[in-house]
């Protein structure tokens, strides 16, 4: 399967997911007793969006028709998308996405490695656009894992997630954390469309953990989702974070994911705690 197949297919499964997503009396239409179709009928958005049923039809079919900013603008519309979906959209229709590859030993320089270094109590990873982890602070590998000890071929955030006991051990509500890292990871893919590490990425995964097969068929986007977790931690109990995306510019896209401790609860002093038996061991 060429660039542009995996491309129109993702395109074609996107519409699909977000079409059967929206409801008759979201857009003002009755829901009818007949209906078989779960969400919007392919007619109904082609005529919300102004657009002949025929041509939405082969859109959402992934045949490879022109199409124009402005007519896409008016499916986003129809579908509700939000603007990160609209971009997603946008990538996949126009062929917008990169091809920039990663580099073979990604790192994140001497200044980034002391900013995340000087958070003290605050654990922090860092990951590339292919969300392999190329950074972490002590108070990550305390809470976390050790990931110096993780393969380097495994040190993916999206891989770990999944097929890590660790890590669903830890989060109460895995799902949110999951999902938040996940629909980031989807921004990624969009961007990055053109480079087929993520295709063989998704397909591997797909086809060894049914759970992230699920997820990924949700098809939710965001590049910097914000999010509530807790944690069960093994040697601390409960612990509470907020998850904070940040931006490294510069031309390697990277990323740092901060979780600071939620306020009014008791996660800063169990991070001290945590840390000073870190270093002892």
């Amino acid at each position: 399967m060429g660039a542009d197949d995996v491309r129109l297919a993702a395109l074609s499964d996107f519409l699909k997911v977000h079409r059967a997503k929206l409801q008759p009396k979201a857009v003002g239409l009755p829901a009818g007793t007949r209906r078989r179709t779960p969400g919007l009928r392919r007619e109904e958005v082609a005529q919300i969006a102004g657009v002949s049923t025929t041509w939405y039809t082969w859109l959402e079919q992934g045949r490879d028709i022109r199409m124009s900013d402005q007519v896409l603008e008016r499916i986003a519309y129809a579908l509700q998308l939000n603007d990160e979906e609209k971009r997603y959209m946008l990538q996949l229709a126009n062929a917008h996405g990169e091809t920039a590859q990663v580099e073979e030993e990604p790192g994140i320089g001497d200044a980034l490695t002391v900013i995340i270094s000087q958070l003290t109590h605050y654990p922090v990873l860092v990951s590339d656009r292919r969300c392999q982890i190329v950074g972490w602070n002590r108070a990550a590998a305390a809470v976390f894992m050790d990931f110096a000890q993780v393969p380097l071929e495994e040190r993916n955030m999206i891989g770990l997630l999944f097929m890590r006991k660790e890590f669903k051990a830890l989060a109460v509500n895995w799902e949110d954390f999951t999902r938040g890292f996940l629909s980031m990871f989807r921004a990624y893919y969009g961007k990055y469309m053109g480079d087929p590490w993520y295709k063989n990425f998704v397909d591997s995964l797909c086809s060894e953990n049914r759970e992230f097969e699920a997820m990924w068929r949700e098809y939710d986007v965001n590049s910097a989702p914000k999010v509530s977790l807790e944690f069960r931690h093994s040697r601390a109990g409960r612990m509470l974070f907020e998850l904070t995306s940040l931006q490294v510019q510069g031309a390697t896209d990277l990323r740092c994911s901060v979780y600071t401790p939620a306020p009014g609860s008791d996660t800063h002093e169990k991070m001290r705690y945590l840390i000073q038996r870190f270093s002892r061991e």
